[in-house]
């Protein structure tokens, strides 16, 4: 009987019935080849030439340990092909990977922990679910990279919330914070300000779940989380406002005004086009109050000038607050 090849026993997270990622390389004696054994010393000179020409031969890249591998200058860019290599949960702890060809390359749910990328190629990158901690960014390449809407740390962090661990879910925070700073100081560096504001408003919102949950500080960096995104989102300034004039608009339809004498307030009694009217009104005069125009052929009257003062008030800070992060967006 002809002897059957034993194959790497590696085993895929995403291995599932319709889709089985599998390593046809020769194993050693733990089961597992040279690429998936992180027993194996990968620190010689001769790893990059073999990794580039495994690559260009079809090995199963996904989860392969590159531990401290020098990778100075590797080429893994799939030449030709509109998909990059995928290193899904590839690890490249501590890995010299300095002026890498990583273009179009898949890390999802890999490892650059403390990997020196200083002036690699990760344009067009997928580096959702990716350890970034530690990692050294200085003048690689970094754009249309797909990041996702939390990394991995952030993610951890929420699971670790929600069983109740706080110690573990802290520190999950204060890495994520850190990965954070790092990629918005980069991306500030390449230029890259639409992300560098992703990353900046991801960096201060890490810093407030660390904060005790019922604390002053807590609250009020919530609060200008929701009015302007840590100055990242003008728009919801906008929102806001349109927000604060409609509902002052209401109460100024029931509590009243004064019109040439005539007091204006929604009631049983009126038809509804005069009820509508007085709401118009009160929209006009919730407009002008809001933007402090006072042009006095309106006036509030008992409860109304509470609330006029209130909105004043409100309206005077919002619209600084607008210009301030507008002019913040503009100017980078």
């Amino acid at each position: 009987m002809p002897k059957i090849q034993s194959l790497c026993k590696y085993q895929d997270p995403d291995n599932s019935p319709q889709q089985e990622f599998c390593c046809q390389e020769e194993p050693n004696d733990t089961g597992l080849c040279y690429w998936h054994d992180k027993s194996f010393d990968k620190t010689g000179s001769e790893v990059k030439e073999q990794l580039e020409l495994y690559a260009k031969n079809g090995g199963l890249l996904r989860g392969i340990c590159l531990k401290r591998a020098n990778l100075e200058n590797v080429d893994l860019v799939n030449h030709h092909k509109k998909v990059g290599y995928d290193f899904s949960y590839a690890d490249f702890y501590h890995t010299d990977l300095r002026d890498s060809h990583l273009f179009n390359i898949k890390l999802d749910h890999a490892s650059v922990m403390k990997a020196d990328l200083r002036g690699a190629n990760l344009n067009c990158a997928d580096l959702q679910n990716t350890n970034f901690l530690g990692a050294k960014w200085q003048g690689a390449k970094f754009e249309n990279v797909k990041i996702g809407k939390k990394i991995r740390q952030e993610n951890e962090a929420k699971k670790s919330i929600k069983k109740g661990k706080t110690q573990e879910s802290q520190d999950y925070l204060q890495q994520a914070e850190e990965i954070y700073r790092d990629l918005r100081k980069h991306a500030e560096q390449e230029g890259i300000f639409t992300l560098s504001g992703f990353f900046i408003h991801k960096e201060l919102t890490m810093r407030r779940l660390q904060l005790p949950r019922y604390s002053t500080k807590r609250a009020l960096s919530k609060l200008v989380d929701l009015f302007c995104g840590y100055g990242e989102a003008p728009l919801r300034i906008i929102s806001l406002s349109i927000m604060i004039i409609f509902i002052c608009a209401l109460l100024y339809s029931f509590t009243g005004l004064n019109y040439q004498d005539n007091i204006h307030n929604v009631s049983s009694q009126h038809t509804i086009s005069e009820n509508f009217s007085v709401f118009l009104s009160s929209i006009y005069f919730s407009v002008v109050t809001f933007t402090t125009l006072g042009y006095g052929d309106i006036t509030p009257i008992g409860i109304s000038r509470t609330i006029a003062a209130v909105e004043a008030f409100t309206g005077s800070f919002t619209l600084a607050l607008f210009v301030v992060v507008f002019v913040k967006k503009m100017t980078r």
